[in-house]
């Protein structure tokens, strides 16, 4: 028997009690004397309807309020558990990318990006600004041997910020940026994740 099932009894069972409390003021109207039999047994008969109709009333008013009160538990155990899993999933996601920094390969990406950035961007002169760990390896030289033969010249920026990885690529006025950071990447990515686990779980609930 499932928990809203277990309710519902529980609901019928207090209906049938005081069924069984009215039967009985019947049945004691019944051993009374011949003189008020009648006149005791239609009270009787009033108070048993009476209880019976107040009861019903009860137990179908707790049966919604239980059926209410479960189906919000539900939903709001599963909207819960979709964001424990977005959670957990852009956690271990946060852990693989702080590895993938500290390669060889993300240099190369890191380039890629800069490069691809820039062309979109469509501007002559743009300023490039990574965090402090890649501003340690990527230097101005780099850049320039990376805008060679393009329209745009790329100039490194001074400043640091502090996120995992990529780069935010800037007008030289400072008034366009591309935030192409991979926390950025990453926040865009929760909203099209939440959906998918959506999908997943208020599918198997249908």
């Amino acid at each position: 028997m499932g928990i809203k099932d277990g309710l519902f009894a529980i609901a019928n069972e207090v209906l049938g009690d005081v069924q069984k409390d009215a039967e009985a003021i019947i049945l004691s109207a019944e051993n009374q004397s011949k003189e008020t039999l009648k006149a005791q047994r239609e009270q009787a008969i009033q108070k048993y309807l009476a209880l019976i109709n107040q009861a019903t009333s009860k137990a179908e008013d707790e049966k919604r309020k239980i059926a209410s009160v479960t189906e919000v538990e539900v939903r709001n155990r599963l909207l819960q558990t979709k964001e424990d899993i977005v959670e957990t999933t852009f956690e271990k996601a946060l852990e693989e990318l702080k590895d993938y920094v500290t390669t060889e390969e993300y240099h190369t990406y890191l380039l890629s990006l800069i490069k691809d950035v820039a062309k979109s961007m469509e501007y002559k002169n743009l300023v490039v600004q990574v965090n402090a760990k890649d501003k340690a390896w990527l230097t101005q030289d780099t850049l320039d041997r990376l805008s060679k033969k393009q329209y745009f010249k790329l100039t490194l920026s001074e400043q640091t910020e502090d996120f995992i990885g990529g780069c935010k690529i800037l007008t030289q006025d400072g008034k366009i940026t591309n935030d192409n950071t991979i926390d950025n990447r990453l926040k865009e990515l929760k909203p099209a994740l939440r959906v998918e686990v959506a999908k997943i779980l208020f599918e198997k609930e249908a």
